[in-house]
């Protein structure tokens, strides 16, 4: 028997399942057989291009039930999956494919022009499963007997950065993903009865490590929408039974008058994640829908750390306590001490959660990564005195808008290499939809005829539009310390 540790956690004893898996609005259903039959053909076209044991898959790729099946198929194969944001421009997936070296790239065939002459072998996946890899598998066998892979080997890289910009590939395990969300079956109580209202996009951990793979654990299903959408949302709420989302899908719900308590009364589970959500909205979804929100912490390095609990007090502003299995603590960021609780620092995690390192990047894992297994996350945060963590902050500037990452030497970078522009500096905003914007502060050279359109205009084509600045302000020079450092937070404080 096959030792394929993820796939066979996931779905290992499910190829005669006639039970719905996922299930698109208005169009077809998919049961689990359906899934890993389309699975076990993907693996064998994977293998057939040259596939073997550690090669990476990426795919930059819409959310659809084919791109779910590329993702097992990889872990069948052996492979490493690496999902790409579908808003990356060719300039930023660049970096990922000269990285990673990916044997298979999948993309949209509306971008496939683009990759024409890389080195990947590239098939092209729409969202409604036109383009050539469903074609290209159509006649290969649905049997597949999966490479055998251990705890410890490697089931995707995701890519991750940090404020220097340089973008990091986070190597999760099999046994990273699987005890991940065996341990959130458990403690959230999903059971084959559960219907996920699934809206998240599948190119980071909450919408495709963390949604899926706890539905197909525990034998339940899922509404597969293909992107957040508020008609489509109440629409399907009366037929789910828990959801997953960002904060702004939570204030987009309750600023919509349709959506009231009886719409949600049969539910069972709201999580929310991915961006800290203000204790207003916690308090006000409460109230409306008689639903109290669990809030819980994760990130691309570790998946979940820590939740509120299914039964007990779910507090607002609170991520609550670590998960089974998954130790927390907060130190000192000079010198790596304990501090006691209600002292702020850096907190730290250490499970089978806690990724491998970075991909090929040995001097970042060895400064993130300590020798006792306990991971530096870079956020700040405390214990109050009933145990419940609090994540107060981030120790670098990271911007997180609806519940991506947004590093700011990105975007300073492309910013400072348009000509009249000496220098700049971006940070975050508040925002009541979105958690946080992007804003931007720039320092023209003299006599530059640079506005603030021009700037936008000539960063469209660089950057993803989540990325882009929504607030853009010309000054005659950045504020800075004694030491010369920008002070970010005058700027938050005097745009924000």
């Amino acid at each position: 028997m096959s030792t394929n540790h993820l796939f066979d956690g996931l779905l290992g004893a499910r190829e005669s399942d006639s039970r719905t898996l996922l299930r698109v609005p208005a169009g077809a259903s998919w049961s689990y057989a359906e899934i890993v039959e389309l699975s076990g053909k993907l693996a064998n076209l994977l293998r057939e291009q040259g596939v073997k044991p550690g090669d990476r898959v990426a795919a930059q790729a819409a959310k659809s039930v084919q791109a779910i099946a590329l993702y097992l198929a990889t872990v069948r194969a052996g492979g490493v999956f690496l999902p790409l944001n579908t808003a990356y421009t060719r300039a930023e997936v660049d970096y990922f494919l000269e990285d990673a070296e990916p044997t298979v790239f999948v993309c949209d065939s509306a971008r496939a022009r683009e990759f024409e002459g890389i080195e990947a072998q590239v098939f092209t996946l729409d969202a409604d499963a036109d383009g050539s890899l469903i074609p290209a598998s159509n006649s290969l066998p649905v049997e597949f007997e999966n490479l055998e892979r251990g705890p410890q080997d490697l089931a995707a890289i995701l890519y991750t950065s940090g404020t220097t910009g340089l973008s990091k590939g986070a190597m999760l395990s099999h046994d990273n993903l699987l005890s991940n969300a065996l341990t959130l079956v458990d403690y959230w109580r999903f059971t084959a009865a559960d219907v996920l209202l699934h809206a998240l996009p599948i190119f980071h951990t909450h919408g495709l490590f963390v949604a899926t793979n706890i539905i197909m654990i525990c034998g339940g299903s899922m509404i597969f929408l293909p992107r957040f959408d508020l008609d489509a949302m109440i629409e399907q709420l009366p037929h789910a039974t828990s959801l997953m989302g960002v904060p702004t899908f939570y204030t987009r719900l309750l600023a919509d008058p349709r959506f009231e308590r009886e719409l949600v009364a049969h539910m069972r589970l709201f999580v929310s994640g991915s961006a800290p959500m203000l204790a207003e909205t916690h308090v006000q979804f409460e109230a409306t829908s008689g639903h109290r929100i669990l809030e819980r912490y994760g990130m691309t390095e570790t998946n979940m750390n820590t939740s509120n609990p299914y039964a007990g007090e779910r507090r607002a502003g609170s991520v609550g306590f670590p998960l089974p299995g998954v130790e927390i603590k907060i130190t000192d960021p000079e010198n790596g001490a304990a501090l006691a609780p209600g002292e702020t620092g850096m907190i730290e995690v250490r499970g089978p959660n806690v990724f491998l390192g970075y991909w090929r990047k040995p001097e970042k894992t060895a400064l993130e990564l300590r020798d006792d297994g306990f991971f530096i996350t870079g956020d700040m945060g405390k214990f109050d005195a009933d145990g419940y963590v609090h994540i107060l902050g981030r120790e670098k500037d990271l911007v997180i808008s609806g519940g991506y990452n947004i590093y700011p030497k990105q975007i300073e970078t492309e910013i400072d290499a348009l000509d009249g522009v000496t220098e700049s500096a971006v940070f975050g905003i508040p925002d009541p939809d979105l958690g946080e914007v992007v804003a931007a502060a720039v320092v023209l050279e003299a006599g530059a005829a640079l506005d603030q359109e021009h700037i936008l205009s000539a960063l469209q084509p660089l950057l993803a539009r989540f990325k882009l600045p929504r607030k853009l302000v010309l000054l005659d020079k950045l504020p800075r310390n004694a030491m010369g450092k920008v002070q970010k937070n005058i700027l938050r404080d005097r745009y924000g």
